[in-house]
């Protein structure tokens, strides 16, 4: 799946579960950055927990992580199947917000910080259910049915 653009490159299960992680501290913060009412750093952190969350989900479910322009970073994660489809609504829903938060001058809004923290906790809670289904139980197996 390699493109200009960017390129998907394989990956253990066993990452997904560092991406989730990743995507809950982003959470943590985003969460208490909104609490805080720091609107601009609750949308940045919303992102980035998304982001991490995308990659714990098509980590878990196709053993594929997205680098590459992040734009094309939803059309990796809708590949994951039924859950990366839904998944990737709120990926969508989030990307447009990062420029906004990161480079530029305008604060945001309190209600778009508020919507990004909501796709963000979305998604992050799709990833956890992708994980525990695709991580080995305790006896070795995959707790994901074999297709």
């Amino acid at each position: 799946m390699a493109s200009s653009r960017g390129h998907a490159r394989g990956s253990a299960a066993l990452e997904a579960q560092a991406y989730l992680d990743k995507a809950r501290e982003f959470l943590r913060a985003a969460r208490d950055s909104l609490d805080l009412a720091n609107y601009t750093a609750a949308a940045g952190n919303a992102v980035h927990a998304g982001i991490a969350a995308a990659d714990a989900i098509s980590t878990a479910l196709s053993r594929t992580v997205w680098r590459g322009e992040h734009a094309q970073a939803v059309r990796h994660l809708e590949s994951a199947g039924i859950e990366g489809k839904a998944a990737a609504r709120h990926l969508r829903r989030l990307l447009p917000m990062k420029t906004r938060a990161e480079y530029d001058p305008a604060p945001m809004r309190a209600a778009e910080a508020k919507a990004a923290v909501q796709a963000a906790e979305r998604i992050v809670d799709q990833a956890a259910a992708a994980v525990a289904s695709a991580l080995p139980d305790e006896k070795g197996g995959s707790k994901r049915p074999s297709a």
